[in-house]
């Protein structure tokens, strides 16, 4: 057994490369203005479930993926793995599993406190998005990854660090001028036989990704203030 040291891993870390950080200081106005810019674009974001099948190049979803990637994780072990799916055979496929989950979620599952804060948002068992929008991409977790000694170990932090990565991909994909929804079917373990990925694969969310659909709604919902989102501890 070798027994690792505070000396060893300090060796290991003199050992790892470093470069320089790419970094310039912006002047203050311009950090106002792009900070004012990014929040009016963001504040556009909805979230819908009407797509238009209309096509989507692959490259825009190749780099909302590549956009994700570059989330930090822990370790930078990068325990992700998007799967961009716009066969409309498999589409089915996962509509067909994710709908006949869902059906026994909302018959059987759902509590009262989750039915309740759905309610307004027009939610039900048929996910036609699944087929609609011509990109479906599945985010997985990595629970596993090889080490350097060819021996299994583990990620850490996947959760947190897959969550930052789902957001970016949804800043990325609103950002191009596209809309996406983070659609949870649960138990998501079909998507992993469906997919074909390896047990250490977690799914967690579907994002189908296109344009809306010409008469695409969403709900009237308002966002929560700062004050309410919020707490600034000052001198």
């Amino acid at each position: 057994m070798r027994l690792i040291t505070t000396d060893t891993i300090v060796c290991c870390m003199q050992d790892k490369p470093f470069v320089s950080l790419n970094w310039n200081e912006l002047p203050m106005d311009e950090m106002k203005h792009r900070s004012k810019q990014l929040l009016g674009v963001m504040s556009s974001r909805r979230t819908t479930r009407h797509f238009s099948s209309r096509s989507v190049p692959k490259s825009l979803i190749e780099d909302a993926i590549l956009c994700g990637g570059t989330a930090p994780s822990g370790a930078h072990l990068q325990p992700w793995t998007f799967v961009a799916i716009s066969s409309q055979e498999l589409k089915e496929k996962i509509r067909k599993a994710a709908e006949a989950e869902e059906r026994k979620t909302y018959q059987n599952r759902m509590p009262d406190a989750w039915r309740e804060v759905l309610l307004p948002l027009g939610t039900d068992a048929v996910k036609a998005h699944l087929t609609d929008a011509p990109w479906v991409v599945v985010l997985f977790r990595q629970s596993k990854r090889i080490r350097s000694n060819g021996e299994w170990g583990p990620t850490y932090y996947g959760n947190e660090s897959c969550g930052i990565a789902a957001g970016m991909f949804i800043h990325a994909i609103h950002n191009m001028g596209l809309v996406t929804l983070s659609h949870t079917p649960s138990p998501m373990g079909f998507l992993r036989e469906i997919l074909n990925r390896p047990e250490h694969e977690h799914a967690m969310l579907v994002l189908p990704v296109g344009y809306p659909a010409e008469n695409a709604e969403v709900p009237d919902l308002q966002r929560k203030t700062l004050d309410e989102i919020a707490i600034f501890i000052e001198d």
